[in-house]
């Protein structure tokens, strides 16, 4: 195991500071953020940190710095917390935060944009279409499941949690899908439908020191693997460890690492992807930049298997905490 994972749980409370847990926000996500943001906190707390909830929607942040917080631990899911707006914020202020900084925020939140960085690099992602607002028409949208097939998937780039994505098996399901879609975000992504097995793989910590985690793999009944499901039923499976050949664990692992690298993410983060059946390869969906934290969730989950507690795993994020640049002294 590597040195960053070896030490989460030797880490002395009194060196993190006053600790804000930023939870809640203004995304469609707001409810799993306060879940998440709840247990991050009791953790922390239970660990001796002195740590806060603060709800940027409830309070402006610059009370961060009035209240004399030495950082952050970003719970927010979502617009105006995993898309690089709260860390630019936090970059002004000078209080360090968990998880990527803003370019790689931003990036990673733009499901179309982190494609595109993907496949420059060469690595494995779904075909796509992004119909743009102008691009919306019936002729337009019915034109998309001629380039990817059928089934496909209709999701907002800007949105997790499963919210707004629908599986299109027909055209006729087609301008219902991009309406739902079109509501979360103007442009909607068209994905091609992998068929065969759901896996997530988390990462902690930066460039050449990170290191994957253990490999997930979901089951959800008829392939359901949404926003109820995910959070609020317990009728999903998720096997960790996941039973894989562990040659294609590896693989997993080294594509995730890439992509997390490629990205220039830091700190923490968790890839999904799906494993066509017909061959075995890994597909890239996504890079989730603030995981959820809840009891569902999945990065403690593979933590755990990883023999790393809840507790030690929120405390062992929290002091991975940084900066994109460092604020200059005053003379």
């Amino acid at each position: 195991m590597s040195h960053i994972l070896s030490n989460f749980g030797k880490i002395h409370a009194a060196a993190l500071g006053k600790v804000a847990v930023l939870l809640g926000g203004r995304s469609a996500e707001r409810e799993i953020s306060l879940l998440s943001g709840n247990g991050v906190l009791q953790a922390l707390r239970a660990r001796g940190v002195d740590a806060h909830a603060f709800d940027p929607a409830e309070r402006a942040l610059g009370e961060l710095v009035r209240d004399g917080f030495s950082r952050c631990f970003i719970a927010l899911h979502g617009r105006y917390g995993e898309d690089g707006t709260v860390q630019g914020a936090l970059e002004l202020l000078g209080i360090p935060y968990t998880g990527p900084g803003v370019m790689a925020s931003s990036i990673a939140m733009d499901k179309v944009m982190t494609k595109r960085v993907w496949s420059a690099e060469g690595l494995p992602t779904p075909r796509y279409v992004c119909l743009a607002p102008d691009h919306q028409t019936h002729k337009q949208v019915l034109a998309v499941p001629d380039e990817l097939g059928l089934p496909l998937i209709v999701k907002p780039p800007h949105e997790g949690s499963s919210i707004g994505v629908t599986k299109v098996k027909g055209y006729s399901q087609m301008q219902d899908a991009v309406r739902l879609s079109a509501r979360y975000d103007p442009n909607v992504l068209c994905e091609e439908f992998i068929a065969g097995e759901e896996v997530t793989c988390p990462v902690l910590g930066h460039g050449a020191g990170a290191r994957a985690l253990p490999v997930i793999r979901i089951k959800a009944p008829e392939g359901a693997y949404d926003y109820q499901n995910k959070y609020f039923t317990d009728v999903v499976q998720y096997q960790c460890p996941s039973g894989l050949p562990a040659a294609e664990e590896r693989e997993i692992q080294r594509i995730v690492l890439a992509s997390y690298r490629a990205l220039d993410c830091r700190g923490w983060g968790r890839a999904d992807l799906m494993i066509r059946a017909s061959d075995r390869k890994p597909f890239l969906l996504e890079m989730n930049t603030s995981p959820g934290m809840t009891g569902h969730s999945l990065v403690p989950m593979s933590a755990r298997a990883a023999g790393i507690s809840y507790e030690d795993l929120c405390v062992g994020v929290l002091a991975l905490a940084a900066l994109d640049y460092r604020p200059k002294e005053r003379a």
